[in-house]
Order: structure tokens, then sequence, then C-alpha cells
């Protein structure tokens, strides 16, 4: 059932200013984000329908996927995508005291910036290239404390949140709502959640190449934060 609208209020966005909602732009672009994985098949398979279409994307990973999966983590990586931190272990940041919710990022991001520098070793490439000098964080659930998002940011973490949330997660949400949830909100700079996992299966792989067609007749580029 959808509680949170699926369209961020520009309320909201006005309370919380110093975190991204959306991106500033006039031009043709969406950015799609995942979150949860790696996943074994379900991120394989939003790999593959992504490069169908040319799009890049951001994928919110969580550390502990990140080192069961490490094979699909660095095809991610290979392929050219964004790569933004959401923790180890899928914190909902309000049980959590804020160093053992900060711990618990900073694990994952060592993770991120190792397979990074692997990355650029074997390819001899600056560090600079991709975004592997970006910190990108995206709260599970989008919750946390005020003291746990002031920290992240003075250790340099950008906080990325969402301007549609289409809510492929709940499998009480219809596929045709799903969809729907996107195409009648997603607009230039959109940042739309999704999730790379088997929860959100159903909706996804009827809604993500969807919205790919539906947006790319309309000229639009999807483009990964960064």
């Amino acid at each position: 059932m959808q509680i949170i609208p699926a369209k961020t209020p520009d309320f909201v966005k006005t309370v919380f200013p110093n975190f991204i909602w959306n991106i500033n732009t006039k031009s043709k672009e969406l950015y799609l984000t995942f979150d949860d994985g790696p996943t074994p098949e379900v991120t394989d398979w939003v790999l593959s329908t992504l490069n169908d279409y040319n799009a890049k994307a951001t994928f919110f990973c969580i550390g502990n996927n990140i080192e069961k999966y490490p094979e699909i983590f660095q095809t991610i990586i290979n392929e050219g995508h964004a790569i933004g931190n959401h923790t180890y272990n899928h914190l909902k940041g309000w049980k959590y005291k804020a160093k053992d919710y900060l711990d618990d990022v900073e694990k994952t991001q060592d993770l991120i910036n190792s397979k990074f520098q692997k990355y650029h070793t074997e390819r001899s490439q600056s560090a600079c290239d991709n975004n592997s000098s970006l910190k990108l964080f995206r709260p599970p659930y989008g919750k946390f404390k005020s003291k746990q998002s002031k920290q992240l940011q003075e250790l340099g973490y950008k906080i990325v949140l969402w301007d549609v949330l289409p809510y492929d997660w709940d499998n009480s949400v219809t596929e045709g709502t799903c969809l729907n949830n996107v195409t009648s909100t997603a607009e230039e700079g959109s940042i739309i959640v999704f999730h790379d996992s088997i929860k959100a299966a159903r909706n996804l792989k009827y809604v993500l190449p969807k919205v790919l067609e539906y947006y790319s007749k309309r000229g639009f580029e999807f483009k990964s934060i960064n």
C-alpha cells in the first residue's frame, strides 16, 4: 500500500535542502537508481536491459551483497554505471547509534573504494575516472537520524534521496500502478528509485523496459549521478 506519495512533494525538498532529491536540469535527462543489490540474476537482467537502451544508472549497493557477489558488482563498474553506498547491513538509521551507523557505512565505502582501485589498476586509469572519487549515499528506507546525516556529510558523502518512488518492491502494488507511478510523475532531472532485489523483481521486470522505451521515444537520456 502506498503511504508515501510516488512523487516527492516540493515542501519536503524545501525542509531538507541539503539532500539531493533531483538533478537541476532543463535537459531531457532521467536518473535511474537501483537499491539493495547486487543480486544474482536480477542485477544481471537490469544491466542487460539498460544496455539495450544505452542507458546509464546509479546502483546503491549493500556492502554485504558486494562481498557475496563481487563478480556482479565488478560488472556494474565495468559497464560504466555509478556506485552509491547503501550501508553494509541495510540498516534502518533510527534504530542505531550514530557511531555504529557510520561504521557500517564506512565499511561499505572501503569495499567500494577497493573495487574501484582494482578496476583502475587493471586498466592503468586515473582514480578520477567514472565516479570512483564520489561518495554517494542513500539511507535504507530513507530513514536516518539528523546527527547521522550531518556526520555523513562532514565525511564528504552526498546524500541522494529521490523524486519518484515507483513502489516496485511492494507486491500489493500492481505492475500497471508501478508503471504509472513513474510515467505520470517523472520529468527532466527526476531521480527514480528502483530495486534490483528478489522482492521487487516482478514489478521491476514489467516496468523497467517500458520506462526505458516510453522516455526514449520522447527524447530522454538516462544518466548516472555524478
